[in-house]
């Protein structure tokens, strides 16, 4: 998916809450370490950040819109690789 991404609000406030930048997202959409399909309009993307110690941000789209919409994004404490 190398395509706009249509943020909601929910994960735009998340993002600003847990400084989580912009283009980590994208990153981590167009060039995810794991994805896991959850629901037909769910779909998560995890990447290692190493700018942040190495954390995974897990992203969370709906794919079925378009542009596909990030529902909220965060670091998994509970991945690791």
């Amino acid at each position: 998916m190398n395509a706009l991404l249509d943020f909601t609000n929910h994960a735009k406030t998340m993002m600003h809450e847990r400084l989580i930048q912009e283009d980590w997202v994208y990153n981590t959409v167009n060039d995810p370490d794991m994805t896991e399909e959850k629901r037909d309009d769910e779909k998560h993307y995890l990447k290692e950040i190493p700018p942040n110690g190495g954390k995974f941000l897990r992203v969370i789209i709906n794919p079925s819109v378009s542009p596909p919409r990030v529902i909220t994004a965060f670091f998994d404490r509970r991945v690791q690789q």
